[in-house]
């Protein structure tokens, strides 16, 4: 395989975390961890998040258990979740652009559902940020910078056109792997 396979993930998801966890010890090549809004794939597409159906207290039990299974933290959820994280997918893409895309997810991820931490909250965003040392000005003042808001919308969009419906997705060539209950497959798929 030629191109680098791609992690395509939002920080309100839970389920991205549990694939973000897990990601460098599945797969056999590290991939470009890509932040995009799954807000804006569910504006295209007409998707909709299970946590506001129905369908939230399994959901909720579904993530917990995958997390006992897979060794993680227990979860504990942000109140009021899922919340607004457009603040805080900004700074993932400021901290893609300073080469701590890693560092800075895995910090968020953790600060919400291991740590229970609102991310719509900015000092909470700050925190994360601090765990990768980004400086709390730059961060403040990349959230609001028009380039960082041109380059998510851009990535959204991008994944959207290559077909990404939801997140995590890991694309690997032409091949999408949507779940981190999928991280295998892509595995295998890179191992071809």
């Amino acid at each position: 395989m030629s191109e680098q396979p791609t992690f395509y993930y939002d920080l309100g998801s839970p389920y991205a975390w549990l694939a973000a966890e897990r990601i460098h010890q599945v797969l056999p090549e590290v991939p470009v961890w890509q932040p995009i809004l799954l807000g804006g794939i569910w504006q295209r597409s007409g998707g909709g998040s299970w946590a506001r159906t129905d369908r939230r207290a399994e959901g909720m039990e579904e993530v917990e258990r995958r997390a006992a299974e897979y060794g993680l933290l227990p979860v504990r959820w942000p109140d009021d979740w899922p919340t607004n994280t457009l603040a805080a997918m900004r700074v993932a893409t400021f901290a893609q652009q300073a080469g701590r895309a890693v560092a800075f997810s895995l910090a968020a991820f953790r600060q919400a559902f291991a740590g229970g931490k609102d991310l719509g909250d900015v000092d909470n965003v700050l925190v994360a940020a601090a765990a990768c040392e980004l400086h709390p000005n730059a961060v403040l003042k990349a959230i609001d910078l028009r380039s960082i808001k041109d380059r998510l919308r851009a990535a959204t969009d991008e994944a959207y056109e290559r077909g990404v419906r939801g997140v995590p997705t890991v694309a690997v060539g032409d091949e999408l792997f949507w779940g981190d209950d999928r991280l295998e497959e892509a595995a295998a798929a890179l191992r071809a």
